[in-house]
């Protein structure tokens, strides 16, 4: 461990006496410091007036076998795939619920395309509610605890779900299970925590691989279970897999937050040594100030960051353009193609491939660009390094809109929509995978804070857009309401992906969370 005393208004000293087993001294000025780094240090002082000791706690260089960065291989990817299994249970709970709209109607006497909707909405919106109060806690308590409690909360109320009478009650148990299932927010944390700059793009793409899954895995296992059996069913089986992944956490997900690591740490000492005195570089406020700052941080990047404005608006879009296909994807199969609710559900294999084939090619390809730009920079890494894998996903997305809208209204053979649904999706992931690792890189420790503060515009953009999906392709059909939607698309991401390249690293400077953090 490494260890600094910390003298503060260093006058009318008395005598200090030290005695130390160490490996490297030094001596500082203004204000006086004496640091050691050392596994075994006595320090015995004299009389001192007017000054304050710190015995600060730090990790033991680089190669600290504590540090989560420098466990294991085989320990690292074993958390980061129960992590990717954690953030699967949500995104599967947000839209299985989609082939069993017709019945859910009948049963619970919902008399509109809007309400059904809102079964599906109302839980993504949870999601805008949830990280706030999460990602902050993760950053105090650690991720942990956190990840949960908040899975606890998720298992009670969508285990409520399939009793609700009315609505209402649904509406309600949907809203509170999304805010335990908020958990996805911590999961680009957790992967901070694991993993260094060079190493995070094949991280990455491993824990996207279930998260971005989900979401398409749900509604075909939905199909079935409305078919063969209820609705009732969809909740009982997302809460068995959500007990079973939480029994495994238990087991095999450790702590990987540093500074609650060091916390522990520091404890260890005061309790062994009865030095009340000794801290981390993360105590310089009481842990209720800590709470206080905790909880607004993510307040604060989303509305005094511009980095965090661009990339909230960037990924709520695409992000909404991800729910309102996957909310409407059901009906085109159904009412146009006239399928039945198990194979329409079959359908949402090709979202599913697009999600699967992203991850796989951003996993050689991002940190891949990321070495090469960086050897370029005499060996400077930059989150800015992380773009120009945005550029196919900025593209993709409205190429597969268009494909995907037109093939509809024209009635083409069922594989023609699917091959647009599929070049969407393919981007949809891209952009989703490569601004992940910018906000990683850059904002660190604070990483899933930041991550809290684009999923707040992320998570209203994916329950607005389902809601007037039905009322739009009423109106404009398939192909006109997709283009407006693949135009807006171009608007968006274009500029965006230049602002990033050209002006994120001037940014990034002039911001007290993430200049210091660059590496």
């Amino acid at each position: 461990m490494a260890i600094h005393l910390h003298l503060r208004n260093p006058i009318s000293l008395g005598p200090v006496f030290i005695s130390v087993n160490a490996t490297r001294f030094y001596l500082a000025f203004n204000p006086l410091e004496i640091g050691y780094e050392t596994k075994n240090l006595e320090i015995m002082t004299g009389v001192m007036d007017q000054r304050e000791e710190v015995f600060a706690v730090d990790w033991e260089g680089p190669n600290d076998p504590e540090n989560p960065k420098n466990w294991p291989n085989l320990k690292r990817w074993r958390i980061t795939l129960l992590n990717s299994l954690f953030m699967f249970v949500s995104p599967v709970s947000s839209s299985m619920v989609a082939p069993a709209f017709s019945e859910m109607k009948l049963d619970l006497s919902i008399h509109s395309d809007y309400e059904a909707q809102m079964i599906l909405s109302i839980f993504v919106l949870a999601s805008a509610v949830g990280p706030l109060i999460i990602s902050p806690l993760s950053e105090l308590y650690g991720r942990r605890p956190v990840l949960h409690i908040t899975c606890l909360i998720y298992l009670i109320f969508n285990l409520a779900c399939p009793f609700a009478r009315n609505r209402s009650q649904l509406m309600a148990f949907r809203f509170l299970s999304g805010i335990g299932g908020s958990a996805p927010s911590l999961g680009g944390g957790i992967l901070a925590d694991c993993w260094r700059t060079h190493e995070r793009g094949v991280s990455l793409s491993v824990y996207y691989i279930f998260p971005l899954m989900g979401p398409a895995v749900g509604p075909i296992i939905g199909g079935f279970i409305v078919r063969y059996a209820s609705w009732h069913w969809m909740f009982y089986a997302t809460s068995v897999l959500s007990a079973a992944i939480q029994v495994a956490g238990i087991f095999w997900l450790p702590e990987t937050y540093g500074p609650t690591i060091l916390r522990r740490r520091a404890k260890k000492l005061r309790n062994s040594t009865q030095n009340h005195r000794i801290r981390t570089p993360y105590d310089k406020e009481s842990r209720w100030d800590g709470l206080r700052h905790a909880m607004i941080r993510p307040f604060k990047l989303l509305f005094t960051q511009p980095i965090i404005w661009v990339l909230a608006l960037f990924i709520a879009y695409s992000f909404g353009l991800m729910y309102l296909a996957l909310s409407t994807y059901f009906a085109v199969w159904i009412d146009i193609y006239k399928d039945r609710p198990d194979i329409a559900g079959l359908n949402y294999v090709s979202l599913g491939l697009g999600f699967a084939c992203a991850t796989q090619v951003c996993a050689s390809l991002n940190d891949t660009i990321y070495s090469r730009l960086k050897r370029s920079n005499n060996g400077l890494g930059k989150p800015e390094f992380r773009i120009p894998l945005l550029v196919p996903g900025v593209l993709l997305v409205p190429i597969g809109f268009f494909w995907y809208g037109w093939s509809i209204q024209a009635r083409l053979h069922w594989i023609m929509p699917n091959v647009g649904a599929f070049i969407f999706s393919l981007g949809i992931t891209t952009e989703m995978q490569c601004t992940t690792s910018y906000i990683i890189d850059a904002y660190s420790i604070y990483a899933a804070s930041a991550i809290a503060a684009t999923t707040v515009l992320r998570a209203i953009a994916a329950f607005a857009f389902p809601l007037f999906a039905p009322y739009m392709y009423k109106s404009l059909d398939y192909g006109w309401a997709n283009s407006i939607l693949a135009l807006a698309a171009i608007v968006l991401g274009w500029p965006a992906v230049w602002l990033f390249w050209v002006f994120g690293e001037f940014l990034r400077q002039r911001s007290p969370y993430t200049a210091q953090l660059s590496d």
